[in-house]
């Protein structure tokens, strides 16, 4: 059917007057409301206000305006259907035949800072997700568009069909419609949700970035969802692999912690070795001597731009990924001579990057907290010595670490790297010999270390290990039944330690 009249309504006004203007060419009668419509008059395209179609004024500011019978009967009545043709001429319905509506931009305000619940509930659009249901309802004779990129592809469609539409394009417009309209409604009832604090649903929806060749394993099918790209870069390499872009998202929630100059280096997700330095180079071999066995294969991530040196340092080992906020042309022509190396960019700040929200599959269903990204500790000394500044440095160093490290977690650290790190064992005290045993493996002393431990030690055993390794001070959540032997094992060895407050398990 020839498309005679179209309604545009849109919050997004991208395109839409040139648009607006083929249609109009093409002898299509535009009905609009609000700010579209003196868009569209300043661009000297003829339209006529929504009112005047429905002979009622918009009221309530402006919140009905489309919620009118003669809209939706026009655009709802079947064509060709003989009882709905004769009550549509009876009731004055006039055929509605394209409906270009974008909706009040929902997710844009709740992404400011501050926003107020009552700001939000006005960005709730009613009378838009009602017009794109109802030509998406009737596709078989109407169109829909709700993205600005299709215009051009709906022109294209009308000057080689006549005027018409194909039910093709029809068809996947009205599915991407009710998508729309859907992933809108979610956004609002998870907004909601959350500020106050119901117990409705959960539900999620993102649109598909890329299939992956496979999962975890060759067997297992998998694709990535959502704005990944929006926050990385492929600048060299094969396709990123399901396992290259869990080490991505660890590597990039590791680099967040540090504003100072800092490399890390990780594996299955598992921090190996962390440095800082103002100079590259030496920030990587800080990271690097923590343990040179496992980082074969590995992530390494560098929270400055990479530069030739450090390129040339980080190329002597075999990596699958490096990750940086950019490559120096140098240390990029010097990388990219290696094909199974993939190098990325960090467009976004690693702090922007981090999920806001962390999704654990289990049997049954799905479990949904706040990501952990707590930075906040109490400090609160529990021992009879107060660390030392180098201390205390080397204590906060290790506990921005192991809260990246599978628990149980202990990190040994000087105030500027890692020097032992032992993961995701089933006793601590077990953790801690692990850790120490790497840092002797590296060649590396414990004496006058800082060890961190993601939760509290349970028995004084974990404790009296790192003091008996070179330790000299302790930096832990507490909240364990036994702290006051905890403490008094502490002090009988002079450490120092802090409790937090926080802890920061990572299964």
């Amino acid at each position: 059917m020839k498309i005679s009249r179209a309604l545009i309504s849109v919050s997004d006004k991208t395109g839409v007057a040139s648009f607006a203007r083929a249609l109009e060419r093409q002898g299509v009668d535009i009905i609009s409301t609000g700010g579209t419509a003196d868009l569209l008059r300043k661009e000297n395209v003829p339209v006529r206000e929504i009112s005047s179609f429905t002979a009622f004024p918009e009221v309530l500011e402006g919140r009905v305006k489309t919620l009118h019978p003669r809209v939706h009967g026009g655009l709802l009545y079947k064509r060709g259907n003989p009882k709905h043709e004769a009550e549509a001429r009876e009731r004055g319905f006039e055929p509605i035949d394209l409906v270009v509506v974008n909706l009040y931009p929902f997710e844009a305000t709740i992404a400011k800072p501050d926003v107020t619940l009552a700001e939000a509930i006005e960005k709730i659009d009613i009378g838009g997700p009602s017009l794109i249901r109802s030509a998406a309802k009737n596709y078989e004779s109407v169109t829909v568009v709700v993205d600005p990129a299709d215009y051009d592809l709906v022109l294209e469609n009308l000057r080689d069909n006549n005027g018409e539409t194909t039910l093709k394009l029809r068809e996947r417009l009205a599915i991407k419609a009710f998508i729309k309209s859907s992933d809108y409604d979610r956004a609002i009832g998870n907004f909601l949700n959350k500020e106050q604090t119901t117990d409705a649903s959960f539900s999620l929806s993102l649109p598909l970035t890329v299939r992956l060749r496979y999962g975890e394993n060759p067997h297992q099918t998998a694709a990535l969802y959502g704005d990944f790209d929006r926050h990385f870069e492929k600048l060299h390499g094969k396709e990123l692999s399901f396992n290259n872009i869990l080490d991505i998202s660890a590597a990039t929630n590791l680099i967040a912690e540090f504003e100072e100059p800092a490399v890390a280096i990780l594996k299955h997700t598992n921090p190996c070795g962390v440095g800082s330095d103002v100079d590259l180079r030496a920030a990587w071999e800080k990271a690097f001597a923590t343990d040179k066995r496992a980082p074969f294969g590995g992530i390494i991530i560098c929270n400055r731009p990479i530069d030739e040196p450090l390129a040339k340092s980080i190329g002597e080992i075999f990596s699958e990924v490096i990750i940086a906020p950019d490559f120096e042309a140098e240390a990029r022509a010097l990388l990219q001579k290696k094909k199974n190396l993939r190098l990325i960019r960090l467009l976004s700040p690693a702090g922007e990057a981090r999920p806001k929200i962390d999704i654990r599959s289990i049997c049954g269903g799905v479990l949904v907290q706040d990501a952990d990204r707590e930075n906040q500790i109490a400090r609160n000394v529990v021992t009879k010595r107060e660390p030392r500044k180098p201390e205390l440095d080397a204590m906060l160093f290790g506990w921005r670490v192991v809260k990246h490290v599978k628990s149980n977690a202990i990190v040994y650290a000087a105030a500027d790297r890692t020097l032992g790190i032992g993961a995701g064992q089933m006793s601590r005290v077990d953790a801690s010999r692990i850790a120490i045993w790497k840092a002797e493996e590296a060649g590396l002393s414990l004496r006058g270390s800082a060890v961190a431990s993601d939760a509290f030690f349970p028995f004084p055993d974990g404790l009296i290990a790192a003091a008996d390794a070179g330790a000299t001070c302790a930096i832990q959540p507490g909240g364990s039944v036994r702290d006051e032997e905890v403490i008094a094992a502490a002090n009988e060895r002079n450490l120092a330690m802090i409790f937090t407050g926080r802890r920061h398990f990572r299964h």
